[in-house]
């Protein structure tokens, strides 16, 4: 089965299957090697790993794209990626999921915000109208060259316009044909509760860590109907606290051993990156 064949029937069994961000091809095969069975291509992630910038737009569909294909490269489970706002107008949306799909992208999102768009938990944002978040939908649908690729479809306007209204900005992405609907950044438990009751296609429910939606458990979203639970960031977040605490280490003591628990071994790093199989090669080919 192709990965996107796995990943909608992942998405569609709404048992609330845990993704979590990978924000580079070393993060996504630590995501790979633990079990996790989908991985997504933050683009917050990328932005703040890559280029040490907060998640306000400054990435490009060039950033994603490679990251996506060298991700892809790397890893066999499906990939769910972050396109922001599609980098412009429906055209630019049209060129973006066939840039995407290239790299191999199982699933693309796409998001309503005014570019330059912002992390959704982020204050100040602002959307488009509805007729044009629904025009880019449909280009992103018409692109596609396998209709097995995803279509995410997000809203921001939540924020701004209220519950109410993104439920029916999401139901008319749906319309367009968005496979999978996304309402960002709900601020109650009441609201998490009552998307799976008022829009019929599979959702993904996003935990920012630290972030305006409040926290469930995987299984309670499960339980609710959710197709996707998101983590986009907790990989960038647990790898800053890491580096953190092994670097403090190292300026206060002058030294870090391998026995100190605090980095992973020099064994470990080496299986993760794949080096037995490139020695492998190396034989065969020498």
């Amino acid at each position: 089965m192709s990965t996107r064949k796995q990943l909608k029937a992942l998405v569609e069994a709404r048992r609330g299957v845990i993704v979590p961000g990978a924000f580079n091809a070393l993060s996504a095969k630590v995501v790979e090697d633990l079990g996790f069975e989908a991985i997504y291509v933050t683009g917050a992630g990328v932005t703040n790993m890559w280029f040490g910038m907060p998640d306000q737009g400054f990435m490009g569909l060039a950033e994603i794209a490679d990251h996506t294909a060298r991700i892809r490269d790397t890893v066999t489970v499906p990939l769910l990626v972050d396109a922001d706002t599609g980098f412009g107008n429906a055209l630019n949306v049209y060129h973006t999921v066939r840039t995407l799909e290239r790299a191999g992208a199982d699933c693309i999102q796409l998001e309503d915000q005014v570019a330059p768009k912002r992390c959704g938990h982020f204050s100040g944002k602002e959307v488009i109208s509805t007729e044009e978040a629904v025009s880019k939908i449909k280009a992103a649908v018409d692109a596609r060259r396998d209709p097995d690729l995803m279509i995410m479809a997000r809203t921001d306007a939540a924020a701004i316009h209220g519950f109410d209204a993104a439920i029916d900005r999401a139901q008319q992405f749906a319309e367009a044909g968005a496979d999978i609907l996304f309402v960002e950044a709900v601020t109650t438990a009441d609201e998490v509760r009552a998307l799976p009751q008022r829009l019929a296609k599979p959702q993904l429910m996003n935990m920012v860590i630290g972030g305006k939606t409040p926290i469930f458990n995987a299984t309670e979203l499960a339980d609710l109907g959710y197709g996707i639970v998101l983590y986009a960031n907790a990989a960038l977040q647990g790898a800053v606290t890491g580096m953190q605490k092994a670097l403090t280490v190292l300026r206060d003591e002058k030294e870090v051993k391998e026995s100190s628990g605090l980095v992973a071994p020099f064994a470990e790093r080496q299986r993760l990156v794949g080096k037995p199989e490139w020695d492998a090669l190396e034989k065969r080919y020498s």
